[in-house]
This record gives structure tokens, C-alpha cells and sequence, in this order.
């Protein structure tokens, strides 16, 4: 097959993305086929004539890929780091081969240590404080980094990143990763997440949706950590039991968080609620708590990250309709 033949259907551009699918989709010489919409059944018509598809967060079950199947295509690359939306098991199944796409590590490690160091000086009540002209200094004392023991969860190209940045500060670093890494070890201290419950400080999240991950914080875990822990998850939602977080917020036991993930989150970010009721329950609680810092699932997004995702993206679907070796594929 002819490079100048391929086609990709590309769903949820956004208009921040436009110059990178120009750029990309000439370099690889891809015919692209676009839409803002998610992939649904009733958009087939975008990916007529395309063999690969390029997605977001949508979720992507049997119905959508028998659909897509049966109009030819071949390959799903969804352009983030998770692949929990979409049905790998039937994907496989039915032959279509899913991959996903990575992005410079410094952008949400960088992100993390913002997180920290706002949620620890307690930024978002200084901040909300000066909009109304209260510039008192009751109850916005806060902590140094330097001073803390901080746990970090899953060394993978993200969790290096931000240890290395933590190195900095001159706080003690204890990790955390089934996979132990001899470049991290220079700068922190591997350890067993019993340790990381009960000594640290502050603990930041930066592991997969997986099965073994799925609640990672719930009510059994939250009790083993220090009174007034800080927690941090630029990760996935699902690593946390959010009634079980909720919960140990309200009685102290841990004393902040930085969210910038949340479970269900996947039907409200990247939209605009402002006059619309998101029915989060859970959301809409966390969000009135001033200990609590939440942003919109946007650790990632920085012009590197975006154009990152954007070029492995088509990069795979090209590698994979051409027959060659595409490291970033899942199954």
C-alpha cells in the first residue's frame, strides 16, 4: 500500500491541535479525515474509506469497533497515555491492533511539583483570598518542601521526572515501582508501599489504570498513612476510592490533595458546565473543600505534549497499516 493512500480518521479535534495534524499529516503523507465530534454510531461516515482511526478518552466498545471493522479499519491509535477506554479485549478479537502514544515526561512532572508546592503553601485560599481584597494571614501558613519525606508511586518516565525535580529541594524521596530502576536510585530510595503509607509526608501517584492499581487509596490504605497526609494524583482517577478520599478529608486524616484526575471524570472534562449542572456529585464536593486543589485532567497539556501526541499518533497508524514495527502498540 502507498503511503499517499492512507487515510486516517481523526475524532474530538480540538482547535488547538489543527496546526499539528497539518504539520504531521504532511510529514507521514496521510490523507486525514476530521471531526470535533466523538466517535459515535451515528458518525460512521467519517472513517468511510479510512483504515485507521485517531481518538481520545471516548469510550470505544463492541458495537463502535464492529462498525468500524466492517468499514475497513485496521488500527486504533487514541492519542493519551491510558487506553482504559477503549475494549482491547474485542479489539484483539476482532483483529483491529490498538496503540497509544507517550509525550515528554517533563510536562506533567513539572505540573506535579507545582501541585505540591500550591497545595503545601496553600495556594488556592491565598489566591481566592486576594480576589475579595482579605489579605490576612489566618489559616495560609504553610510547610517546606525541603522539610518533608515524599513517597512517589510508579518510577515509569514520569514519576523519574518528577523525583529528579524533587532532588532539588533536598527533601528525602522514597519510591515505589514493581520495576526498580537504577537511574532513580541515585536520587531516591526504592521501598515497599507500606513504607510509603506509614512515613511519608506527602505521596504523588504517577502509575496506569490497571487492576492492580484500581483503588490503590481506599479506606484500608488511608489508615496507614500519617495523620494529615498530603496526597497528589496526576494519574487516573481510578486509583483513588473517592467516598474513601472524601472521607478521610473531612476527618483530617489527610490534610490536602491535589487532583487533577477524578473517577467518572470522563463525561465533563474538556467541556463546558458553567451553566450546567455535571452531576458529579462527588466533584462538586471536593471542589468546595479549600484543602483541595483540582484542575481539569491538564497535567499534560503544554505545546511540546500536544505535538508529541499528535505525531505518534499518526506515526503509529502508519507504522501499523505499512507493516512495520510500532513500539507504542498495546495488542
Amino acid at each position: 500500500m502507498e503511503m499517499t493512500k492512507l487515510r486516517i480518521a481523526v475524532f474530538n479535534m480540538r482547535p488547538d491541535e489543527e496546526e499539528f495534524f497539518s504539520i504531521y499529516g504532511e510529514q507521514y503523507h496521510t490523507e486525514l479525515s476530521v471531526t470535533n465530534e466523538p466517535p459515535t454510531l451515528c458518525n460512521l461516515s467519517v472513517t468511510e474509506g479510512c483504515q485507521a482511526v485517531s481518538v481520545i478518552t471516548t469510550p470505544i466498545g463492541r458495537e463502535l469497533l464492529d462498525a468500524w471493522k466492517a468499514q475497513g479499519i485496521q488500527t486504533i491509535s487514541t492519542r493519551t497515555v491510558g487506553y482504559d477506554h477503549i475494549d482491547l479485549a474485542y479489539a484483539k478479537e476482532i483483529g483491529i491492533t490498538v496503540s497509544n502514544v507517550s509525550y515528554t515526561p517533563h510536562t506533567v512532572a513539572e505540573y506535579t511539583v507545582m501541585a505540591m508546592l500550591m497545595t503545601i503553601r496553600k495556594m488556592k485560599t491565598i489566591l481566592l483570598r486576594y480576589q475579595v481584597q482579605d489579605y490576612s494571614l489566618s489559616q495560609v501558613r504553610g510547610r517546606e518542601l525541603g522539610n518533608m519525606t515524599v513517597g512517589v508511586v510508579g518510577t515509569g518516565k514520569i514519576g523519574e521526572m518528577v523525583i529528579r525535580n524533587l532532588s532539588g529541594f533536598g527533601c528525602r524521596i522514597f519510591a515505589f515501582d514493581p520495576y526498580e530502576k537504577e537511574s532513580v536510585k541515585a536520587f531516591a530510595q526504592y521501598t515497599n508501599l507500606d513504607t510509603i503509607w506509614k512515613e511519608c509526608d506527602m505521596i504523588t501517584f504517577h502509575t496506569p489504570a490497571l487492576e492492580s492499581t484500581y483503588h490503590m487509596v481506599r479506606e484500608e490504605t488511608l489508615n496507614q498513612m500519617k495523620q494529615g497526609v498530603i496526597l497528589i494524583n496526576m494519574a487516573r482517577g481510578a486509583i483513588m476510592d473517592t467516598d474513601a478520599l472524601i472521607k478521610a478529608l473531612e476527618s483530617g486524616k489527610v490534610a490536602a490533595a491535589a487532583l487533577d484526575v477524578i473517577e467518572n471524570e470522563g463525561k465533563i472534562y474538556y467541556k463546558d458546565y458553567k451553566y450546567a449542572v455535571t452531576g458529579n456529585h462527588d466533584m462538586a464536593l471536593l471542589s468546595t473543600m479549600p484543602n483541595v486543589l483540582m484542575t481539569p485532567h491538564t497535567a499534560f497539556f503544554t505545546d511540546e505534549a500536544v505535538s508529541d501526541m499528535i505525531q505518534y499518533s499518526i506515526e503509529s497508524c502508519v507504522a501499523e497499516l505499512k507493516n512495520e514495527e510500532n513500539p507504542r502498540r498495546i495488542l
